[in-house]
């Protein structure tokens, strides 16, 4: 150890012990007090924002029954549109029975019988006239199916929905039996028609909703076994056996489906008719009754004083009678003034009655079209195609052997032909019995090209499903009439080739029949964003992005339009762009054209959805639709953070001149409450904390009250009752806040 190095002394390492563990101390109670002072500010900090809190909530309950009370008022927009569209369904049955063109009231069962009867006495039509005369069939069975789907279950009694069915399912047969013996008729003439290459009949008859390829094999020539349309690449590639035997081949395509069951689920008595509607029409009745009461009471009473008056007339003097004849005109005017009034009331009450009971006729049919079944739907039979799952499209492709009727032959200046007693008869293949030691070579499946129809949207390549013909009963094709139903089956189609670019299908059938093409009904959801933005005064645009697409919706009054379409960043011309309709044809024409972005009640089985309650749904759709002619919502990815009873989504006021000035604020949604959030979309986490400067309120029109302009709550109060209507039943369509 060097000399200059001093040794610590045992006193000394103590002390500095001593000093380490003060300081030690010192810095413990430092940190002690620092953490008491902080927590106590935060303490505080929680007390002030729960009086905070509760100085809010004291406020919003305080004005909660105002309110509420001003809401109502501005709801009842919904029963007056329910109103109009009532005195339309009924000015459009004047309408056609003033016009007077021939044509059939498709609400009037008694006018379908006789249209039906007589179009069944008409006799060999030819395809043409059929093609023709189907026009106006397809317009009477789109009529019907609009009235059962326009018409508010309440207002239509079961014995007329039957009514409506029965007369759709006897237009579609008949149809489709027209459509047969025309087939026959032009089959007779196959060998007049015959071309003078191949020796066989071809023709091509096509229109706007149907198309018909018929070949009549009048050569059976064994090495003629490619059938192929002039001027397409449809045909088919049959066997031996079939080139060999007097048959006809028929590809018919209608453009719509009137295979499928009308109801391919089980419908409930419940649906029908709600019981809260049966209710208020008991009351309705009820109420009408007492009024009716009261108007005769009053009219009794009234004559009961006049004839007093005119007893008291006569009895009087001279004097008397002069006096009373200056003073009986006020007398008469009093009492006329007084039954004015009464009767004036009595308008009122039945008013304001009727719109107590639309507005809950309307709140019911809302509420409805939100609500998801308890029970995932099965499928009665192995390879069922599953149509709540997936949606047909493009229509029906008819495919059939059929066995050649005898040809007409001239004889010394005459036309002779057999005609035979059961008709059109199909050709059975492959045969029932067989004596092949090998029948899956003797009669292999049937090699069929398609062409998909252009005016329909596959995402995906097309599925091919078959109508099993041997499943039921042939009276009648739909469930809710018949026990037993044919179903659509994916089994007994194979080899499958889909060419996108030319649109062409091509796949192997064990048996002819008819098939139809499928698509996940649900491709397009859950949707990745939404937004809703006014257009100016009652117009508004719904704009839904998909996976694979982008849909613009231009809403205005009670129409509805389809704007744009996007497939994968691209834009697609579709045939729907420009054509203004009312939202439920609107809807179904979308379905139709592969563009389905509408969940059914089904739907929560197949998409994971962000489920909220349909109550407090409901309320949201219908309290933005009345804020649509002048503020924009949106999609938040918070909406997904909060539980079922809340929905988050953001608004911000959008006034053409003045949009680019506002922000977008994320607003929180009970049902019962709304708030401001103090979070925003680009937060880290999820948070409940109110947005500073702001309160709560019930509804969403005072929440946005208190910072919106005064032009924007003048536009709001002034908006069309049909427009805000029809935005409401678009958001109620498509559950934005719970598909997104």
């Amino acid at each position: 150890m060097s000399a200059g190095k001093k040794k610590m002394t045992k006193a000394e390492r103590l002390r500095l012990l001593q000093e380490e563990e003060e300081r030690r101390l010192k810095e413990e109670e430092e940190a002690r007090l620092k953490f008491e002072k902080e927590e106590q500010e935060r303490l505080e900090l929680q007390r002030i924002e729960k009086e905070k809190w509760r100085q809010l909530e004291k406020k919003d309950l305080g004005r909660r029954h105002e309110e509420f009370e001003e809401l109502s008022l501005l709801e009842g927009c919904f029963p007056e549109a329910e109103k109009l569209k009532r005195e339309t369904r009924a000015l459009s049955q004047w309408k056609h029975y003033i016009q007077c063109d021939g044509s059939p009231d498709p609400s009037i069962a008694q006018e379908m019988n006789t249209f039906i009867s007589l179009w069944e006495e008409e006799m060999n039509e030819t395809f043409e006239q059929v093609i023709e005369k189907s026009k106006l069939v397809l317009s009477l069975i789109e009529k019907l199916k609009l009235i059962l789907l326009e018409t508010p279950s309440g207002d239509l009694e079961r014995r007329t929905v039957v009514q409506h069915q029965g007369s759709i399912l006897r237009l579609q047969e008949l149809l489709s039996q027209k459509v047969d013996i025309a087939t026959e008729l032009l089959l007779r003439e196959a060998s007049t028609l015959a071309d003078l290459d191949s020796g066989n009949m071809e023709k091509i008859i096509q229109d706007e909703n149907v198309t018909l390829y018929v070949w009549a094999n009048l050569k059976k020539n064994p090495r003629y076994r490619s059938v192929k349309f002039s001027g397409t690449q449809i045909g088919f590639e049959i066997p031996r056996i079939l080139a060999t035997s007097d048959i006809a081949l028929r590809l018919l395509h209608t453009r719509y489906d009137h295979v499928t069951n009308l109801y391919p689920t089980t419908i409930t008595e419940e649906e029908h008719i709600p019981t809260i509607v049966e209710h208020f029409k008991k009351e309705e009745s009820t109420e009408k009754a007492v009024v009716e009461d009261k108007v005769f009471a009053e009219e009794t009473t009234a004559d009961q004083v006049d004839e007093p008056e005119s007893r008291q007339e006569i009895e009087f003097s001279v004097v008397q009678e002069e006096e009373t004849t200056s003073a009986a005109p006020e007398e008469h005017i009093e009492v006329q003034m007084i039954l004015d009034l009464e009767d004036e009331d009595v308008e009122v009450t039945k008013y304001k009655m009727e719109m107590r009971l639309l507005s809950e006729v309307v709140s019911a049919a809302q509420l409805h079209l939100v609500e998801n079944v308890v029970e995932m739907p099965e499928t009665s039979e192995d390879n069922e195609a599953d149509l709540c799952h997936f949606s047909t499209l493009g229509g029906v492709y008819h495919l059939d052997i059929l066995q050649l009727p005898p040809q007409c032959r001239p004889v010394k200046g005459w036309v002779l032909v057999e005609i035979r007693q059961e008709g059109l008869q199909r050709f059975t293949y492959p045969p029932e019995t067989t004596d092949e030691l090998d029948p899956e070579n003797a009669f292999p499946p049937i090699e069929v090209t398609l062409e998909v129809q252009e005016n329909v949207i596959f995402f995906e390549d097309p599925k091919v499903i078959r109508w099993d013909t041997e499943a039921q009963n042939h009276e009648t094709n739909v469930t809710i009439f018949c026990g037993e139903a044919k179903v659509w089956k994916k089994d007994g189609i194979s080899d499958v080739f889909y060419n996108r670019e030319d649109r062409l299908l091509t796949f192997n059938l064990d048996t002819l029949g008819p098939v139809t093409l499928i698509q996940d009904a649900h491709i397009n959801m859950p949707y990745q964003s939404w937004e809703l933005r006014p257009l100016g005064v009652n117009r508004a645009l719904l704009t839904v992005t998909t996976l694979f697409t982008e849909l613009q919706i231009h809403i205005k009054e009670n129409l509805c339009m389809l704007a744009s379409v996007k497939l994968r960043g691209q834009e697609h011309l579709c045939h729907l762009e420009g054509k203004w309709m009312t939202p439920v044809p609107f809807i179904l024409a979308l379905k139709e054209a592969g563009l389905n972005i509408f969940p059914t009640v089904y739907s929560h089985f197949y998409v994971l959805t962000n489920n909220k309650l349909p109550l407090v749904e409901v309320k949201a759709y219908r309290q933005m639709a009345l804020l649509s002619s002048a503020f924009a919502f949106g999609w938040s990815k918070w909406n997904m953070a909060c539980n079922s009873t809340r929905v988050v989504f953001k608004v911000k006021e959008n006034l053409a001149d003045e949009a680019k000035d506002h922000l977008w604020s994320l607003l929180m949604f009970s049902g019962e409450r709304a708030q401001m959030l103090k979070i925003g979309e680009d937060s880290e986490a999820f948070s409940e904390a109110l947005k500073e400067e702001t309160e709560f309120h019930s509804t969403l029109y005072h929440m946005v009250k208190d910072f919106a302009s005064l032009s924007a709550m003048e536009r709001v109060r002034h908006s069309d009752c049909q427009f805000i209507d029809s935005v409401c039943h678009m958001l109620l369509s498509t559950r934005v806040l719970s598909y997104s």
